[in-house]
């Protein structure tokens, strides 16, 4: 008998993209599925010189993946999830969603381990413009500039005394490692993570029902409700994945709680926010049952935001970027 044809997954070809596959891999080889893994350059990892949004702001990173997935010459693709659009892809769709590691922030300190010990006029380094947002309104006296680049490339610019400070996903530090490099985590409500971060997205395409079955066996019920639950609110509000706009769902006493908040990008003495909306409902493990209740819970926690003028700062973000 022959061997099963292995799963072609495709993924960005940066250290913690491999590394995330290989994660994935590993999962499916313990669960009995065949698997390769396959590079694939993204323009987003291609140009470090220039700013997300000049390269076409969402998507990025993940087009010509969705591409290869479409021409068939890749079976799934792995992404991190808060780099993929709202919107789903026609043709393709979210099979599988593993169970989410770290969703905060970190900050790596070089000159003082937490945010609050930095010297006044200390450098950090990020282009988020949600963290930088964030950022301004704890500590507009500090000098925010730009950093893009893998996570080595920006560790090592941390290093070589380039900043006092970076902002990186805790999340991405941990998978490859590099744990120890914490020395503070930025959790809500001082400080909000992107939507869906620190989640990982198994993409498919929508016909290829034996992929959607082989890649299911690693899908997390309660990271697919939260993620689905913060999608839904950033989608209810317009905004992309450079969006100023943060996000955080879990469950707590089995229920699903979702809290978010929109930030200005204008700087000035008082930087603006929406004030935080946090709203929570029930939840079964049931998948259908999973999406219908966090799809209405996202919906709930965005229209909030709308009421509170969150529309007006992202209206200002687009104005700006215009």
């Amino acid at each position: 008998m022959s061997a099963p044809t292995p799963l072609r997954i495709g993924t960005r070809g940066s250290a913690l993209a491999r590394t995330q596959t290989e994660q994935v891999a590993s999962r499916l080889r313990e669960a009995g599925v065949a698997v390769t893994v396959e590079v694939i350059s993204t323009l987003g990892d291609r140009r470090h010189d220039l700013p997300v949004a000049r390269l076409g702001g969402d998507g990025v990173f993940v087009r010509e993946l969705e591409q290869a997935l479409l021409d068939g010459r890749i079976d799934a693709a792995v992404h991190s999830l808060k780099d993929l659009p709202t919107a789903e892809t026609p043709g393709l769709l979210l099979a599988a969603i593993p169970e989410r590691a770290s969703p905060f922030d970190a900050v790596v300190g070089r000159s003082a381990p937490l945010l609050a010990e930095l010297p006044r006029g200390a450098t950090v380094g990020t282009s988020s413009i949600r963290r930088v947002a964030q950022l301004r309104a704890i500590r507009p006296d500090l000098d925010i500039v730009p950093l893009r680049g893998n996570v080595d490339s920006r560790l090592r610019r941390l290093d070589a005394g380039d900043f006092d400070a970076v902002i990186l996903a805790a999340a991405g530090l941990e998978r490859l490692g590099l744990a120890a490099r914490i020395t503070e985590v930025l959790r809500p409500p001082a400080f909000w993570p992107a939507v869906s971060q620190g989640a990982l997205a198994i993409q498919t395409r929508a016909d290829d029902a034996a992929s959607r079955r082989a890649v299911g066996v690693v899908d997390d019920a309660a990271t697919r409700a939260a993620v689905v639950a913060e999608r839904r609110m950033l989608a209810g509000l317009a905004g992309g994945c450079l969006a100023p706009i943060g996000g955080w769902a879990r469950i707590e006493a089995e229920e699903l709680v979702l809290g978010g908040r929109v930030f200005d990008v204008e700087e000035g003495p008082e930087p603006r926010s929406s004030p935080a909306a946090e709203l929570r409902r029930a939840w079964s493990v049931d998948r259908d049952d999973v999406s219908t209740s966090a799809e209405a819970l996202g919906s709930a926690v965005a229209g909030l935001l709308v009421a509170q003028g969150a529309n007006r700062l992202i209206e200002r973000v687009r104005a700006k970027d215009a």
